[in-house]
């Protein structure tokens, strides 16, 4: 599990990014909400982070771009001022739950793990890109069924158009603790995704990086 967080307050960020290491989770710290921003478009992340009070951009303006964008990665609003405004303007903005500072990292873990655990139906249902759709609960591409793993990867590639898409990212996100081994066998993967685009006419394609991975662009 791989997180950011985008706190402006260093000595705080260092000890988070340490306790949520101890809990198994890797941490990405930003320091500004430029910083911020840049990684979390650049970069793929189980969860982002952000506290509201930021130098630059405040974390409400992160989380709005990333939704302009069309970023579905859940996120976490943190507020000292723990006013209800704060909430609801984060809220109304797209993130996915709020946590008041000061707080316990515990706190911290528990609603990462839990908006992880959130029901397929309480996310975002459809992903689409350009002419495909790709439908979370079906697992099926423009009405073409896949299978666990080709519907893990095309997601996460279209969670991201045009961003490459590390090879290690997908073995660790989809094969998990099976992932050893299966680093050629990926592209099989890749390979018969290739045909299913084709089958639909897709106006996209998978590219790719070499000695990287892969991301999806316009063909």
């Amino acid at each position: 599990m791989r997180v950011l967080y985008v706190e402006d307050e260093q000595f705080l960020a260092e000890a988070v990014k340490h306790n949520l290491g101890k809990e198994g989770i890797d941490c990405d710290l930003a320091f500004d909400g430029e910083e911020g921003l840049n990684k979390a478009v650049d970069e793929i992340y189980d969860v982002v982070i952000l506290d509201v009070m930021l130098p630059k951009l405040s974390g409400i303006d992160i989380l709005r771009r990333m939704r302009e964008r069309k970023m579905v990665t859940p996120v976490i609003m943190l507020s000292a001022l723990s006013e209800v405004e704060d909430k609801v303007h984060g809220l109304e903005a797209g993130a996915d739950d709020y946590l008041a500072k000061p707080f316990k990292t515990a706190e911290l873990v528990a609603r990462i793990k839990a908006l992880l655990r959130r029901p397929a139906e309480l996310r975002e249902e459809k992903i689409k890109y350009l002419n495909l759709v790709y439908d979370v609960n079906e697992k099926s591409l423009n009405g073409v069924s896949l299978t666990a793993k080709e519907a893990g990867i095309i997601c996460e590639l279209m969670k991201m158009p045009g961003k490459i898409v590390k090879k290690d990212y997908l073995l660790n996100k989809i094969w998990g603790g099976d992932a050893f081994g299966e680093d050629n066998y990926i592209e099989v993967y890749i390979s018969r995704l290739r045909k299913i685009l084709r089958k639909v006419d897709s106006k996209a394609e998978i590219s790719s990086v070499r000695g990287f991975g892969y991301k999806i662009v316009e063909a």
